[in-house]
């Protein structure tokens, strides 16, 4: 078929509700869907992922929560390693066959995602189909996106011209793409969890100092007014060094090796 399926998920919207992750788990656990797959095991192995990171000091901080299933790479690594037990469909659906990866535990390091687990009571490599078994008899998503109560997890089945339109129009990337897979999942707000902020305060009189213009310079270049709070946030910057200015007045460099609060500019 020329349509694919793809995932979108916004970090952004994802709360680490687990509700993906407890539908993956009502799906597959106890339930066999041959060819497709086995019976996931109820404890260990998360198909549906949900990694978790901590950006900047107190009281400026950020908490960003990725999911992370199988990404459906067109380029799969655990396909190129394993072609007699692991293989990519015509939608893009990567599937490891769990008759032929019997035994097979070299396909779980096979994922540079580590998204790929090994089932020790059946003796196979699992991981996310996509919940392939419901898409050929009609559903028009996984459960996962089905169960997203904040829109995090979209689902399409469209042409890859239209896919490349929609990553963009709304600035998707795909995580980790130094490792030249093509993922089938990309992700909107990755920043959150990628990069780094640099955040802080003005103060002028004692009291937080609202619309005052706040510059960064250095690796990148970008320009705020601070909020009701004297708070500024510059994001989704890159590691390095970056000078601070406030209403053109040079106030400090700093080096960012992750996520900073500066604490408070007194004007």
């Amino acid at each position: 078929m020329s349509k694919q399926r793809f995932l979108i998920i916004d970090v952004s919207l994802c709360h680490d509700c687990n509700n993906c992750f407890i539908a993956c788990k009502d799906e597959f656990v106890m339930n066999d869907w041959l060819p497709y797959s086995k019976a996931q095991p109820r404890h260990g192995p998360r198909w549906m992922n949900i990694e978790r990171k901590e950006r900047g000091q107190y009281p400026r901080i950020d908490c960003a929560f990725l999911p992370m299933p199988c990404q459906h790479c067109r380029d799969a690594a655990c396909v190129k390693a394993n072609p007699d037990c692991v293989s990519v469909r015509g939608d893009g659906v990567v599937l490891i066959d769990p008759v032929k990866s019997k035994g097979k535990k070299g396909v779980v390091e096979s994922c540079p995602y580590s998204a790929i687990y090994w089932n020790e009571d059946e003796g196979i490599p699992q991981k996310c189909t996509m919940c392939a078994h419901l898409l050929d008899t009609g559903w028009d998503m996984p459960r996962c996106a089905h169960s997203c109560p904040t829109g995090a997890i979209k689902f399409h089945t469209i042409e890859r011209s239209e896919m490349d339109k929609i990553a963009a129009e709304e600035k998707l990337e795909q995580y980790h793409p130094e490792y030249g897979t093509g993922p089938g999942v990309y992700y909107k707000n990755l920043h959150r969890f990628t990069k780094c902020f640099i955040a802080g305060g003005v103060l002028k009189d004692g009291d937080c100092a609202e619309g005052v213009k706040v510059t960064l310079s250095g690796g990148a270049t970008a320009e705020q007014v601070t909020n009701y709070f004297g708070d500024f946030k510059f994001d989704g910057l890159l590691p390095g060094n970056y000078t601070l200015s406030v209403d053109g007045r040079e106030i400090m460099t700093v080096t960012a090796d992750e996520s900073l609060n500066v604490g408070n500019i007194v004007i």
